[in-house]
């Protein structure tokens, strides 16, 4: 009884926490803008705490999930002094574009304080060289310091992942700096083979997703099925056996014997081989000093937004389906699930940046749909017609409940 009302305290504490200093970066850019805010609430439902101020009437409701800003004119045009409508395009894109920023702000900085404070950064030093890598093969050497391979700057161990990776096997070019001096190599990295099932389990063996046209999918295998059996022995729940057996075991066919629905599957399927490549060296570890911190705080903090835009880009290209995405039943299973405040105070930093990447996305309802409506009235000279912006709006709302009961369902069936 306890922990699920920890769990839920945490849940509670930050979707509201998260939703309300979004409204509140609307509520003082309006201020500052001189619109006037009728109403700022934070949650839904009955008010069961109201305070009147000169202009605004700030209310605390019973429902934590959710909150507003409403301000004079922003639904409908009014010409009361200090309306919405009537402000300059700049000032009501500054408003709306706000609360995301805030949430964007709030989340890089959280991040930033976490990583420059944790220590343990790598840096792109060599502490020493892999015997059958093609680092030896070329006489890399200790102390040598890896500043670039093919077009990707190398910073630290987590840059020179990306590079590879991105490379994916082919002839490449790595620069050295040795005393001073910049000596380049012509290297193929080294191809490390496994197997791949384009299967991602929890740490109970359920499938929490499938990768489009993996060996997997291509045989049925779903989100939500559960291993019980790879080649007829047991997992019992044990995750490290289960990839343990796909790898060693996952020479030509592997049988699974999967629990769909309460009934006992066998799917037999066949891995691809792929290749991760690596140099083959060590890289050392920065010394703790007060400047290191802020330094590799500042790139692990670059590194965590771009890797959130990486995600919103391969939903629109594809690379990402919809039920592989998250809603707010699944953010409160993880969010409940953090163990001690540094994990907790991550997720907060994570949902909070990922809240504001989404809500600038020009999708109508969205603060991204309502700053392209604004766009649009700029280069017209005009705005739309207020039936027309409703339309959009409703448009927009409309798919925005669809995709959300959606992703919602799916949270739900991983879950139980």
């Amino acid at each position: 009884m306890i922990s699920f009302l920890i769990s839920a305290l945490k849940i509670i504490f930050l979707l509201g926490f998260l939703i309300f200093i979004h409204e509140a970066g609307h509520l003082i850019v309006a201020k500052i803008c001189k619109v006037k805010v009728n109403e700022f609430a934070l949650g839904f439902g009955p008010i069961i705490f109201a305070k009147q101020s000169k202009e605004t009437k700030y209310e605390l409701r019973l429902i934590p999930f959710g909150g507003f800003c409403n301000m004079e004119g922003e639904e409908q045009n009014s010409d009361t002094e200090g309306s919405f409508s009537k402000a300059s395009i700049p000032k009501r894109l500054a408003i709306i574009s706000a609360g995301a920023i805030v949430n964007i702000s709030f989340g890089l900085i959280v991040y930033f304080i976490l990583t420059s404070s944790t220590g343990n950064y790598i840096t792109n030093i060599v502490d020493n060289t892999m015997e059958g890598y093609v680092a030896q093969e070329i006489g890399l050497q200790k102390e040598d310091k890896i500043v670039q391979i093919g077009d990707y700057k190398i910073n630290n161990k987590y840059d020179m992942q990306k590079s590879l990776e991105k490379n994916n096997g082919e002839e490449i070019l790595i620069k050295i700096e040795r005393q001073g001096e910049i000596k380049e190599y012509k290297i193929k990295p080294t191809g490390v083979a496994s197997k791949y099932t384009g299967i991602y389990l929890d740490d109970n063996c359920k499938i929490v997703t499938t990768d489009k046209d993996s060996p997997a999918e291509k045989q049925g295998i779903q989100a939500n099925d559960k291993i019980i059996k790879i080649n007829n022995e047991e997992i019992q729940g044990d995750l490290e056996k289960a990839i343990e057996i796909i790898q060693e075991k996952g020479q030509g066919t592997i049988l699974f014997t999967i629990e769909r629905e309460k009934e006992e599957i066998e799917i037999e399927l066949k891995p691809d081989t792929i290749y991760t490549y690596y140099i083959g060296v060590t890289l050392k570890q920065a010394e703790d000093t007060f400047v290191n911190h802020i330094i590799y705080g500042g790139i692990e903090t670059k590194d965590f937004a771009f890797s959130i835009l990486d995600n919103i880009k391969k939903l629109f290209t594809g690379k990402v389906r919809t039920d592989q995405m998250m809603g707010p039943v699944g953010i409160s299973e993880i969010v409940a699930k953090t163990n001690g405040i540094q994990e907790f105070i991550y997720m907060l930093a994570l949902i909070s940046l990922s809240l504001g990447v989404t809500n600038l996305l020009p999708i109508p309802a969205l603060d991204g749909g309502k700053i392209l409506i604004l766009v649009i009235e700029a280069i017209r000279r005009k705005p739309l017609k207020q039936e027309t912006e409703i339309k959009i709006q409703l448009l927009g709302f409309a798919f925005l409940m669809a995709i959300s009961l959606y992703i919602t369902y799916q949270d739900i069936l991983r879950i139980f």
